[in-house]
């Protein structure tokens, strides 16, 4: 089988994704994949493409069943599957959080994802962009940064206390916006409003 997209700008465009992105059918087969994908499913494409997504990526799951992937009980809620399904429908499934279990060298490695599946249609055939962002270094993250319980600053690698936006912003370029949620948003116009109301206050004035 020859690999699905031919080398032209759309394989310079396809290798230019920074996450894994596979060509799948309705089945999750592999049709194609980009450069990033190929660190993890080899360089060859012959035992990859016609497989499986599970199998390719060596998910435990494909293994508890001799039918492989998408036969296993936990397949049932897999994301992989589902949004693949769903984009066959048509839908686009954008950024769904999974966490998946892959073995390598005889040993399991859980990669949380983000999953997002665009439909489209090639030589009649209903098909599906499949993006796997890799998050695991996030939440990792998120589960190990000491943070205070009062003013919420985190301890950084130094041991120093820093605010939450600059050690997103040193250790993962990641910039914030800022603004006010609902309740804060109340709190704070309240407090405005208590100023307002004391400056006009006759109290004030005679101060004044």
């Amino acid at each position: 089988m020859t690999i699905f997209i031919d080398n032209s700008s759309n394989r310079v465009l396809f290798n230019a994704i920074p996450s894994i992105a596979l060509v799948v059918d309705s089945d999750v087969r592999i049709l194609d994949y980009n450069k990033a994908a190929s660190k993890i499913l080899g360089s060859q494409s012959e035992p990859v493409l016609n497989r499986r997504g599970g199998e390719a990526l060596h998910c435990i799951h494909s293994y508890e069943v001799a039918d492989g992937c998408g036969y296993a009980q936990h397949c049932e809620d897999c994301i992989i599957i589902n949004s693949v399904k769903g984009a066959i429908k048509g839908s686009d499934i954008v950024r769904q959080r999974t966490k998946l279990d892959l073995i390598h060298d005889d040993k399991i490695d859980q990669v949380f994802a983000l999953i997002t599946a665009s439909p489209f249609v090639h030589n009649d055939h209903q098909l599906v962009l499949l993006i796997i962002e890799d998050i695991s270094e996030l939440v990792e993250l998120q589960r190990i940064i000491p943070i205070c319980m009062s003013c919420k600053k985190v301890r950084n690698d130094e041991q120093y206390w820093t605010e939450v936006a600059a050690y997103f912003s040193n250790h993962l370029d990641l910039q914030f916006s800022h603004g006010y949620c609902p309740d804060c948003a109340r709190q704070e116009l309240a407090k405005l409003t208590d100023i307002l109301n004391e400056m006009r206050s006759p109290e004030s004035r005679q101060t004044d």
